[in-house]
């Protein structure tokens, strides 16, 4: 009988062991976790590198199917922009491909006029980004007068400022259908009418007049 008492207890002692043990294990995986942050770390740094970040200073050269685009040195004027060749991300990676577009704002700034952009459009997924960027300020102007070759006109795109202006001058005239359907020579004749010269902003965004620098890095997720 001793023998078997011993034995019962031998066995009720295992049994409370392997119930202490099974229930220690959550508990040890838990103290292995807090030991050793490594793998939460790894997961952290896996994420963030699914994420495209453009580093504030890159600079993006920017192009337009507009050879000019004319404003006047008070007018605020919304444009879109083409990005002219692919950004690369701090790892490496495309981040911006040639073709997407660029929204924001032409806006009086020191004595000419800059570019502000407002939203990044990508090429392909149509995703949209807020982005702060700003290009140098533009400060080339020229004075149209009744003996300006009316060439300067010529594939530019013109603010809406020199549409009031137009406006003060023609009275009831629409002046996006005078620009639709009159020749360069009519514009400059209209442009100056009742006025002896004009003065006005113009924009060269294919020469790199436009060109942005990011003011913050750009998140692209």
């Amino acid at each position: 009988m001793l023998t078997s008492h011993r034995w019962l207890s031998k066995t009720a002692l295992l049994m409370a062991l392997g119930i202490i043990s099974t229930a220690a294990i959550p508990m040890m995986t838990a103290n292995l976790a807090e030991a050793n942050p490594q793998s939460y770390l790894e997961e952290y740094i896996f994420s963030q590198s699914r994420r495209d970040i453009v580093p504030e200073g890159t600079f993006i050269p920017l192009s337009s199917e507009n050879d000019k685009i004319i404003v006047t040195p008070k007018e605020t004027a919304k444009v879109t922009l083409e990005v002219e060749r692919d950004i690369r991300s701090a790892s490496g990676n495309i981040a911006i491909r040639r073709g997407s577009q660029i929204k924001g704002k032409l806006q009086p700034a020191f004595g000419g006029t800059q570019f502000v952009a407002e939203e990044l459009i990508l090429r392909n997924t149509d995703e949209r980004f807020p982005i702060e960027a700003s290009s140098g300020v533009i400060t080339e102007t020229e004075i149209i007068s009744r003996k300006t070759d009316p060439d300067i006109l010529e594939g530019a795109l013109i603010g809406a400022a020199a549409g009031a202006i137009l406006a003060e001058v023609f009275g009831d005239i629409d002046f996006g259908e005078v620009l639709a359907g009159a020749g360069l020579g009519v514009i400059a004749e209209l442009l100056l009418r009742g006025s002896e010269e004009v003065e006005v902003i113009v924009v060269r965004p294919n020469n790199g007049d436009i060109d942005l620098k990011l003011e913050s890095d750009l998140v692209l997720d």
